[in-house]
């Protein structure tokens, strides 16, 4: 799982979106300026001109962007993302976008400029659809839950371990400039979902609850224990000792009179006016207009035209075959009981229990030295970008992940940071931490990000950015090279691994069944413990996690049923000229693609390696 607020156009879709009738015209000025990116120029320049074009536009209308890529022309200001304005430039951009390329001759293109046009063209129609007021009319009005919520999100990013540099006097006058755009989005939110309770569409009171705990312990910080307030708790030693004042000054004067009141009036409002209001079903399937966003949303995370029912069958038939797998697994360790039974044998024994958070972290550390002595068997390019291991804050630990990955910067200067969570920690397992590695570490998203990231041959939008049926397809796929790395040879971790591959089976059927079957939080949570040897409360927040971000979680299995159908196709296709490294460059080195886009590269890949 990716550790990032998702910015640009797809967020906009997706997270912060606009009341229904309210979103102004397009802007003219906006679209005709990118309509002059492909006149009288030659096709290829045209498009190298249009994704430069429209890249420098995103960046300038979602600031945040740029502070992940480690730009920090715009990093005094996080961006508006909730404006009627804001949704009609984004909605503008993607018109223009897509005229411009459509002027532009494809058939003329190169092979890896037609990858970048087709990918190009899925992501802005996707962007545009999800755009639409019936659409935005579905989402705007819900713009905080406990999974993606602008208040942690900003309590992350401004404790100087994320993204946002805290290295010199400008770094911090930047965080204290960003502050303004939190209060006003912050403020925005609570008109947006009264909006939302006057037009009957509103969250979940289980993810509004979770919410009210997130923001009770913002508020239970105070001001020196805020994580606002960390970076004037630790100053590089460069700055001067009157600029430490200073700024320890202004950063406490703005948690308390802007952070803290801004803070209280969202809880207050969702508290007292909100809650009350909120529905006790958790699927979109009871939601005014839920289903249509159902199927946009699977749609948009898969990257596919599948429609739930499908999904749901295949998740089906991939708990069976996991569960006949872990059936050999059980035996050649000796257990007697049943595979229910041996599910429960790993959740309780201590010996599948992690001693501390400190060696947690310390196991982390050792399997990935494990996985690099091998890694190049496997990888013919390697990420320059360092990679760091860091337990999950404690402000969002209890609904998070069991891991997550935080992109670096392209230099290197910010490195990737894998999150392992230590909430509650007996009822976590040791079984699954090389396949956790492996997918949020080396080989998985920080290899797949950094990779893109540090190709500057490709355009921007394929070197940052990205749709999840990718990326933690790859995630997902990177667990099975695990054998073939030499890092599952313990009968316990290879059972770790069919677990995490059974829980992303698992996925497709509790998402789907959620949002289009009517199962319930209790029913769902049941569910995971019955077909799988996860732990209650990881099984809780996998649950809650679906309930408030529909659709995300079957991005996973669908993108890894696709990369490995295609590697068995290249296997049986080229015989003894198939190289894993080739074929892994042939999926990495052209950014995160749509499935279908990423099917016919890999197509091509054969047919000239036939020859």
């Amino acid at each position: 799982m990716i550790r990032r607020l998702l910015t640009g156009t797809a967020a906009a879709a997706l997270v912060f979106t606009a009341v229904p009738g309210a979103v102004a015209q397009p802007a003219t000025a906006t679209a005709s300026a990118t309509a002059t990116a492909t006149a009288a120029v030659a096709p290829s320049d045209a498009l190298k001109l249009l994704f430069a074009q429209s890249d420098e536009a995103n960046l300038k209308r979602n600031p945040l962007s740029a502070l992940y890529r480690g730009d920090m022309r715009y990093a005094d200001r996080l961006g508006d993302f909730i404006s009627d304005e804001y949704f009609a430039a984004e909605r503008a951009a993607a018109e223009a976008d897509l005229a411009a390329l459509a002027r532009i001759d494809r058939a003329t293109l190169s092979p890896d400029e037609q990858v970048s046009y087709d990918s190009f063209k899925w992501q802005r129609t996707i962007d545009l659809r999800g755009l639409q007021p019936d659409l935005l009319a579905l989402t705007a009005v819900r713009p905080v839950d406990h999974m993606n919520g602008f208040h942690t999100f900003f309590a992350q990013i401004s404790s100087g371990t994320s993204v946002a540099p805290y290295k010199t006097v400008t770094d911090y006058e930047n965080g204290l400039k960003r502050v303004a755009d939190f209060v006003k989005f912050s403020d925005a939110s609570i008109v947006r979902m009264r909006a939302g309770m006057a037009s009957g569409v509103v969250q979940p009171k289980l993810v509004m609850e979770n919410v009210l705990q997130q923001l009770d312990m913002m508020l239970a910080e105070g001001v020196e224990g805020s994580a606002f307030y960390r970076p004037v708790a630790n100053f590089p030693a460069d700055i001067s000792a009157t600029d430490q004042a200073r700024l320890k000054t202004a950063y406490a004067n703005s948690i308390r009179t802007q952070i803290v009141p801004a803070l209280t009036r969202l809880r207050d409002f969702i508290r007292t006016d909100y809650l009350p209001k909120t529905r006790d079903s958790v699927g979109l399937r009871e939601m005014k207009g839920g289903p249509e966003l159902y199927r946009y949303l699977v749609e948009q995370q898969t990257t596919t035209t599948m429609t739930p029912e499908e999904i749901h069958n295949i998740g089906l038939k991939q708990v069976e075959q996991f569960h006949a797998e872990m059936e050999k697994v059980k035996a050649q360790v000796g257990f007697k009981g049943t595979l229910k039974e041996f599910f429960d044998h790993i959740r309780t024994d201590p010996k599948f229990k992690p001693e501390s958070r400190e060696w947690l972290q310390q196991e982390y550390v050792r399997i990935g030295k494990r996985v690099d002595a091998q890694v190049g068997k496997l990888f013919s390019t390697l990420p320059k970008s360092p990679l760091d291991i860091r337990p999950v804050p404690a402000l969002t630990e209890k609904g998070a992940a069991r891991g997550s990955y935080n992109p670096g910067t392209p230099d290197g200067t910010r490195p990737g940071v894998f999150y392992f969570n230590a909430y509650d920690l007996p009822s976590r397992t040791t079984p699954s931490m090389v396949t956790l590695y492996l997918h949020e570490g080396a080989p998985g998203h920080h290899f797949q990000i950094s990779i893109a990231q540090e190709n500057a041959n490709l355009p921007n939008f394929q070197r940052f950015g990205g749709n999840n049926a990718y990326v933690e397809g790859w995630g997902l796929y990177s667990e099975t090279l695990g054998k073939e790395l030499g890092v599952l040879e313990d009968p316990y971790q290879y059972f770790g691994f069919l677990d995490s591959q059974l829980f992303r089976a698992i996925r497709l059927v509790v998402d789907t069944g959620i949002h289009t079957k009517g199962w319930g939080r209790d029913q769902s949570i049941q569910y995971i413990l019955d077909n799988s040897s996860r732990g209650r409360a990881n099984a809780t927040a996998e649950t809650e996690r679906y309930i408030a971000n529909p659709g995300q979680a079957l991005g996973y299995m669908i993108g890894n049923l696709k990369i490995t159908e295609l590697r068995r196709r290249a296997e049986k296709a080229l015989g003894p000229k198939f190289d894993p490294r080739e074929f892994h460059a042939q999926v990495l080195m052209t950014g995160a693609l749509p499935l279908s886009v990423l099917e016919a590269k890999i197509d091509r890949w054969i047919a000239a390696k036939k020859g």
